[in-house]
């Protein structure tokens, strides 16, 4: 069961009525303390007067005329020094007939009375009074005190909704505007009049809607250039099927089925890095883990070697430092898979790769002998479907290679680099990857 509303407003106006509620009761209480200690001080001061009035003004055993001591609600009592009671006003009977002197607190019959004896040369004189009389007009007193609180309270409920509700306005607008919005609609949204308070929660939300925006517009800029990179392919298969249907005799039916195989490669690879692609931009961070790098390229050699032998590569592998990062297993071999494809897809003849420590760092290196990119187009080359001009000439290509190995690689903190093979006269990549250590082997 909720025992406070989930409003906000409705929360800051029950605790500031709560709040005024509180605080009009601790200044009646207050005020009550403070009365009854007044009232205490001025009839105590009373009764004194009255008891040494009456000890000065009678003589031995004889009665004086008493003052109007009934308009202060006080009982007087008077006795002669042997015990022989001289005179009593109106009130009970039941209070005590000797006290002790000065002043006490005497219970009776379920009241309290506050108590003066005094003795004088020939009698001893006795002043009390109920103590509800004192609590009486100390009520009094601090009711008068809160009653002007307590008038003001509905008026003071009115400012507070007021203030309150007054001072969400900019929330309700920043609400309407959102709740007003088309799906597709991820401007930021206005952060002018609202409270400090607030900002920064939209500041956030501003900055959200700003990588939804982007990753959005990825998206359709990436379903846009894998439509258009599959039609080319698809429409390639079916000129191809035509051609196998209206082959005249053998020979041209199995090359008919020669380029169709290979065609079908190529939709297939495409389809595959496609694939690749779009788990690399949609999945989330995989938990780190100790990758033990040298193993991988040793392994991405073995996996390509069958590619390359079929191309007539010669494919090496070269330094090998044994190294560990942390990271992704399966998202590393991807890229280093995908560093060697593209070398041996442009290469003429050797490709080698290699593994050791730089500054802290691994740095795996993949030469060519092809040829190469201009360094004009060497951050382009980077972009999805995006072809320098030597690879265009090539078959095969879907510049996807090189987007998704860099996609692989941000992720992981690293950086790839694309120069000159002082070695092999072709294409140099450099992998970089942070936080390498040595491993035990």
């Amino acid at each position: 069961m909720k025992l406070l509303p989930r409003s906000l407003r409705y929360r800051l106006i029950l605790f500031l009525l709560a709040a005024m509620g509180l605080a009009a009761l601790i200044q009646g209480g207050s005020a009550y303390r403070t009365a009854l200690q007044e009232a205490d001080e001025i009839f105590d001061y009373q009764m004194q007067q009255v008891a040494l009035s009456l000890r000065a003004g009678m003589s031995a055993g004889l009665a004086l005329p008493l003052g109007d001591e009934q308009n202060f609600d006080l009982i007087v009592q008077v006795w002669s020094l042997d015990g022989t009671p001289l005179y009593r006003s109106a009130g009970p009977d039941w209070l005590p007939q000797r006290a002790v002197l000065g002043f006490s607190t005497v219970q009776l019959q379920g009241k309290r009375y506050r108590v003066l004896a005094i003795q004088g040369r020939f009698q001893v004189v006795q002043v009390a009074q109920d103590l509800a009389v004192r609590q009486r007009m100390a009520g009094q007193l601090a009711w008068r005190t809160v009653l002007p609180t307590a008038l003001m309270l509905p008026m003071l409920a009115l400012v507070v909704l007021w203030v309150v509700t007054l001072s969400l306005q900019p929330v309700q607008r920043v609400r309407a505007q959102l709740a007003q919005r088309a799906a597709r609609d991820l401007s930021p949204v206005s952060d002018t009049d609202l409270p400090s308070e607030v900002q920064p929660l939209v500041r956030e939300f501003n900055a959200l809607l700003a990588r939804v925006r982007q990753a959005f517009e990825a998206q359709q800029q990436f379903v846009a250039d894998a439509a258009h990179e599959l039609r080319s392919p698809l429409a390639a298969l079916k000129l191809q099927l035509q051609g196998l249907r209206r082959a005249p005799d053998e020979a041209a039916r199995g090359q008919a089925l020669e380029r169709l195989g290979t065609g079908i490669d190529r939709a297939t690879h495409l389809i595959e890095q496609l694939l690749a692609l779009a788990r690399q931009d949609s999945q989330a961070q995989a938990p780190l883990q100790a990758v033990a790098l040298d193993a991988l390229c040793r392994d991405a050699v073995v996996e390509i070697s069958t590619l390359a032998h079929a191309r007539g590569m010669d494919l090496g592998l070269g330094s090998c430092d044994p190294l560990q990062v942390q990271g992704d297993a399966q998202a590393l071999r991807m890229l280093l898979r995908n560093l060697l494809d593209n070398a041996i897809k442009y290469g003429r003849g050797r490709v080698d790769l290699s593994l050791s420590a730089d500054a802290g760092a691994a740095l795996v290196v993949v030469e060519d002998d092809g040829p190469g990119i201009p360094e004009a187009e060497r951050e382009r080359v980077f972009d999805r479907f995006y072809r320098a001009e030597a690879q265009a000439q090539q078959a095969g290509g879907s510049g996807l290679g090189l987007a998704i190995a860099q996609r692989v690689a941000q992720a992981h903190g690293g950086s790839l680099k694309l120069g000159d093979s002082a070695q092999l006269g072709g294409l140099r990549v450099e992998l970089r990857l942070p936080g390498a250590d040595f491993r035990h082997t």
